[in-house]
C-alpha cells in the first residue's frame, strides 16, 4: 500500500477546518484546530494536502462511464454521470454532469493553489522535496485545465486562489492561452519532477517526469500538432526519461498484482481499505455477482476487433463468420468483453459459463439472457476489463485505473507519424506491432507491415487506438478530436444478434443518438455558473 494514498484519507476531514479563515482580531490559535495560520507546520501536513489534490484529480466513475458518452458503450437505466443524455444529444447547460464537472476540475484547482501559496510556510522542509511537491501540484492543476479546455473550449485561467467575489466575477480565458499555460507548465515541471525509476517503494504513483512529458504528447495530440507529438513522444521512446515498456500480458496488465508496471506512466491509485470504487457491480455479469447492468458494450464496439490474420471482420479474406462470431478474433476481445458463453474464471478458478442468448442458459435463474426492460445487460453484452479477481464485497476494489500508458504513447506516436506521412515499417515494428504481438497476434499478415492507402492507414490506426484502449476514458476524446462524432454518435447503437431478423439484421437496436455538430463539440458552460457569474459568456449554439 503506498503511503501518500493513507495520507489522502486523513487530509480530507481536516482540510475543511485546516484552511478557514481564523478571527483575525485575536492572535491565538487553539491548537487543536488546524487553522490556516498555524497547519502549515510540518512536511507530513504539507504532503497531507497534497495528496488530497492527487485524490482529486480524476473520478473513477468518470474513468468508467464516459465510455457510455461514446460509441463505445451504452448507459442502460437511468442517466449515470450524464452519459446517457450526452450519448443521446439530449441535453442543455442545466444538465448535472455539466456542472458536477465544471465544479469537480476547480474543486482540484483549488487545492493546487492552497498547496502552492501555502508549502513555503514549512521552514523545515528539505528544499529538494519542496521543489518536486510543487512540481506535482502543478502537474495536478494543469491536468485539471487540460479537461476543463477539452470539454468547455475558453474557461477561467488563474494561477492563485481567488476570493468569493473574484470568482463570480472573472471572464472566460481564450482558450489559446489556456492551452499555452497547460503546455507551459507541463515543459517547465519535467525539469523537475523524478523519472519513475527514482521513487521510492512508499512513493510508487507520484507523478513522474515521463507523467509530463506524456500528459503534454497528449495535449499536443488533441490539437493536431503532429511535429510536436512526434517530437514529445521520442523523449520516452528511448528510455531517457525514464524506464517504459510494454507489459508482456494485456490481460495481465489491469491485474492487481502487476500494479505500477513499467507499462504505466499515470494512474489513478486506490488501495481497498481506504479509497475504493465498486462500479463492476453494475457492470459485470450478474451470473457472477453483479446486481444489474448499467454500463455494456456495443454491438459497435465488438465488430471492432480484428480476426486473427488482422482484417476487419467485413473484410474480404477475413474468415469471420456471423454464425459463431466470438471465434478467431482478437486476443483482446476475451479480454475486454464478455459475450455469449463466455467462460468466466472466478478468484476460487472455478468456471462460470455466460449465457445471454435469449433461450440458452440451462438454470432456471438465466441471470444474463437479454430480455427487454429486465436487469441483464441491453445489448447482450458485458465488460470483463478491470475486473479484479481480488475484490471485496460487491466487486468493491482497489485496483488503480491508468491515465496513461506506455502503448498510448506508441499509438500517438503513430498517428502523428502518418499523418506527416511518415509512416513505414520501421515506425510500424516500433508501435503497431509490438502491440499487436503483445496482444497475442501470430499470424505474420497481421504483424508485418501491410501496403495501404493513406486513409487505409488512417482508419487502421484509429481502430488500433480504440480497440487497445477500450474501457480507458479514451474514445470520447477520440471521436471529438477526429471530428467524427457527428458519423458515429448519429442513429442506433446496437446489441448483439438476439432481435427481429427484419430490424438490421437482428442486431438489437439499444439506443438512438444524436449529435449536432453546430454546438456538440464543446459542452455549454453550465447554467448555474452563469447565473451566479455573468461575466462567463455561452458557447456557440447554446
Amino acid at each position: 500500500m503506498n503511503k501518500f494514498s493513507k495520507l489522502a484519507i486523513y487530509v480530507v476531514g481536516v482540510l475543511s477546518i485546516s484552511l478557514t479563515a481564523c478571527n483575525n482580531d485575536l492572535d491565538l490559535y487553539p491548537e487543536s484546530r488546524f487553522t490556516d495560520a498555524n497547519y502549515w507546520t510540518t512536511t507530513e501536513k504539507a504532503l497531507s494536502v497534497l495528496n488530497t489534490a492527487y485524490s482529486q484529480m480524476y473520478r473513477s466513475d468518470y474513468y468508467f462511464y464516459n465510455e457510455g458518452m461514446s460509441d463505445n458503450a451504452y448507459n442502460g437505466r437511468g442517466d449515470q454521470n450524464g452519459v446517457a443524455s450526452l450519448a443521446a444529444g439530449s441535453y442543455d447547460p442545466s444538465l448535472g454532469r455539466i456542472s458536477d464537472e465544471w465544479g469537480y476540475h476547480y474543486a482540484g484547482i483549488k487545492t493546487c493553489h492552497i498547496f502552492l501559496e501555502n508549502v513555503d510556510r514549512v521552514a523545515s522542509m528539505d528544499p529538494a522535496l519542496k521543489e518536486r511537491m510543487k512540481a506535482e501540484a502543478r502537474f495536478i492543476r494543469a491536468f485539471h485545465y487540460f479537461y476543463l479546455m477539452t470539454w468547455y473550449g475558453s474557461v477561467p485561467l488563474f494561477e492563485r486562489d481567488l476570493t468569493v467575489e473574484e470568482a463570480k466575477t472573472i471572464s472566460r480565458t481564450p482558450r489559446p492561452l489556456v492551452l499555452d499555460f497547460v503546455l507551459n507548465e507541463l515543459t517547465q515541471i519535467a525539469d523537475i519532477l523524478p523519472v519513475n525509476t527514482a521513487y521510492a517503494a512508499a512513493d510508487k504513483g507520484r507523478i513522474t517526469k515521463g507523467a509530463a512529458i506524456a500528459l503534454k504528447a497528449r495535449t499536443l495530440l488533441y490539437e493536431g500538432r503532429w511535429q510536436d507529438v512526434i517530437n514529445t513522444c521520442e523523449l520516452l521512446l528511448n528510455n531517457a526519461n525514464g524506464t517504459y515498456s510494454l507489459f508482456p500480458s494485456y490481460n495481465g496488465l489491469f491485474l492487481p498484482q502487476n500494479e505500477n508496471n513499467n507499462e504505466v506512466i499515470l494512474d489513478l491509485q486506490f488501495v481497498p481499505q481506504f479509497r475504493a470504487y465498486n462500479h463492476f457491480f453494475d457492470i459485470a455479469p450478474l451470473a457472477v455477482g453483479a446486481r444489474l447492468n448499467n454500463l455494456a458494450p456495443t454491438q459497435e464496439l465488438v465488430d471492432s476487433y480484428l480476426t486473427l490474420n488482422g482484417k476487419r471482420i467485413r473484410e474480404t479474406g477475413s474468415g469471420y463468420d456471423e454464425s459463431n462470431p466470438y471465434t478467431n478474433r482478437d486476443p483482446r476481445l476475451a479480454a475486454t468483453i464478455v459475450y455469449h458463453n463466455y467462460r468466466w474464471t472466478k478468484p476460487d478458478g472455478s468456471v462460470v459459463t455466460i449465457y445471454t442468448k435469449p433461450g440458452t442458459d440451462p438454470s432456471s435463474a438465466k441471470p444474463d439472457e437479454y430480455r427487454p426492460g429486465g436487469v441483464s445487460s441491453p445489448t447482450g453484452y458485458y465488460f470483463r476489463k478491470y475486473y479484479d479477481p481480488a475484490s471485496g464485497p460487491n466487486f468493491l476494489s482497489g485496483l488503480n485505473l491508468i491515465l496513461i500508458r506506455y502503448a498510448d504513447v506508441l499509438l500517438m506516436y503513430a498517428e502523428a507519424k502518418h499523418e506527416l506521412g511518415q509512416m513505414n515499417e520501421a515506425v510500424w515494428n516500433q508501435t503497431i506491432r509490438p502491440i499487436r504481438a503483445r496482444a497475442g497476434f501470430t499470424d505474420p499478415a497481421a504483424l508485418n507491415y501491410p501496403a495501404l492507402g493513406d486513409q487505409e492507414m488512417r482508419s487502421l490506426i484509429r481502430n488500433e487506438r480504440r480497440i487497445e484502449l477500450a474501457l480507458e476514458n479514451k474514445r470520447i476524446f477520440d471521436i471529438r478530436r477526429w471530428e467524427i462524432a457527428e458519423d458515429v454518435l448519429n442513429g442506433w447503437a446496437h446489441g448483439a444478434q438476439f432481435g427481429p431478423a427484419a430490424v438490421d439484421n437482428g442486431y438489437i437496436r439499444v439506443n438512438q443518438r444524436t449529435f449536432d455538430p453546430s454546438k456538440h463539440y464543446l459542452w455549454p458552460i453550465p447554467r448555474t455558473e452563469r447565473a451566479l457569474n455573468p461575466n462567463l459568456s455561452q458557447n456557440p449554439n447554446w
